[in-house]
């Protein structure tokens, strides 16, 4: 009797001094079990409509921008295409901090999986749609480097890409003309290998693009800007198919909600749940990352440094700017829809301070493969994410939006070891997640 005494006095003053309560001890309250219901991959809502773009659910689209999704030809020197970053096995990025294209750009790679559900593009919401930010890339001049009337051009001259996008939109023009539709021409200035001074000429003495396409007939050039919005539109089609589906998280979500405690028991150990109560609670994460895909779609100041220059990387406040002029907007020429159907963009705020170094937050989902963090790749791991987040220093430029979490070593390790239940496979069919067959 004196010795079971004795275990119990040990048991509380180990309890005292910080142990660790069994992890399935005590039961998840109705208003914790609401909160994880919030985060479970079975409360995804329906995929949105793009209005904008017409072709968006067509699984012709979707089979067409697979193909060109893996297709080097759809770059200048004919090696990047857009799997040469967002590469399948890697949750579709490149573990790179700087992503590697025609020549190193400025910027990691963000994943794809489950982008289809935000109403904005890049890390600035510089896009509204997902076929205007598939577009970008295309022309930058360090990432795929090539003009619209080279890409028009592949389409053209490969029969099955003729084939399959006349069955999706107009026939095509006889884009062999070189004379009304030149190889290398653009609106967007130089691309790369090319001058860019307006009246300047390439070395081999050709005129940069920019002036080559001002000199193409209006009609040309709105053709051509047609079928490469269109090109934007069914890579986008093949995009809308990358979603996840269920982790080891939500198959723990399940059990908790199914009172199930031997699978939650199976499933996660102690420090998976420790690290779920600090997500949900201290660590006030829901705060941008809740939902199903664990974020707001929002823009926020964490005060991270910009590996670029902080004082004049101003976020979302440049990129409202952008998104407002951009040709391929939703109330643009080459949307499907009409101005009245845009209120994302409609109502989207503008000249706000909150908006200064405001970066888009991230999915969660797959966060354990998807280093570096940040919106430069400016952390190569967890456990400075964390850190930072723990310590919230403050914002070279705008206002943070963090307060210090104060997280011990053990809180963060336990938040990290959660996280790193969060990934899981993608939905689409296997085929979708390797280069078709030639």
């Amino acid at each position: 009797m004196r010795r079971m005494s004795l275990c119990i006095v040990i048991i509380v003053a180990a309890i005292g001094i910080g142990a660790v309560i069994p992890a399935h001890a005590e039961d998840w309250t109705v208003a914790e079990q609401n909160v994880l219901r919030s985060l479970w991959i079975v409360s995804l809502p329906p995929l949105p409509t793009d209005i904008s773009n017409k072709v968006a659910d067509n699984s012709k689209a979707a089979k067409l921008g697979h193909r060109i999704f893996f297709d080097p030809r759809f770059s200048m020197n004919g090696n990047v295409s857009c799997a040469t970053c967002h590469q399948p096995d890697r949750a579709f990025t490149d573990g790179l901090v700087d992503a590697q294209g025609i020549t190193k750009t400025q910027g990691h790679t963000p994943t794809i999986i489950g982008a289809a559900y935000s109403p904005w593009f890049f890390r600035d919401g510089r896009s509204d749609s997902m076929w205007a930010q598939a577009l970008g890339p295309l022309e930058n001049p360090v990432e795929h480097g090539s003009t619209r009337t080279h890409y028009a051009k592949v389409l053209y001259a490969d029969p099955t890409y003729r084939a399959a996008y006349e069955d999706l939109f107009k026939p095509l023009p006889d884009l062999s003309d070189d004379a009304r539709f030149p190889a290398l021409a653009n609106p967007n200035g130089a691309s790369t290998g090319y001058a860019k001074a307006a009246d300047a000429k390439a070395p081999n003495g050709k005129l940069p693009p920019h002036l080559i396409w001002s000199k193409m007939k209006f009609e040309d050039r709105l053709t051509v800007t047609r079928i490469f919005s269109n090109i934007g539109k069914v890579v986008a089609a093949y995009e809308r198919l990358l979603l996840p589906w269920a982790s080891k998280f939500d198959k723990y979500v399940e059990a908790v909600l199914n009172k199930d405690t031997y699978s939650q028991e199976s499933l996660f150990d102690e420090e998976e749940v420790a690290g779920l109560r600090i997500f949900i609670g201290k660590g006030n994460c829901l705060q941008c990352h809740n939902g199903p895909l664990f974020t707001n779609n929002a823009f926020h100041n964490t005060g991270v440094k910009s590996r670029y220059g902080a004082q004049t990387n101003k976020g979302r406040a440049d990129g409202v700017i952008s998104v407002l002029s951009d040709p391929f907007n939703c109330f643009g020429a080459f949307s499907d829809t009409i101005f009245e159907d845009c209120s994302e963009i409609r109502f989207a705020k503008v000249d706000t301070p909150e908006l200064i170094a405001s970066f888009k937050t991230p999915t969660l989902r797959n966060i354990a493969k998807t280093a570096p963090y940040m919106h430069d790749g400016q952390m190569e791991s967890l456990e400075r994410v964390i850190g930072f987040y723990s310590h919230a220093p403050r914002a070279l430029i705008g206002r943070t939006e963090l307060r210090p979490l104060h997280l011990s070593r053990y809180e963060r390790r336990q938040l990290i070891r959660f996280l790193e239940t969060l990934d899981s496979p993608v939905i689409a069919p296997g085929k979708y997640l390797v280069a078709p067959d030639s």
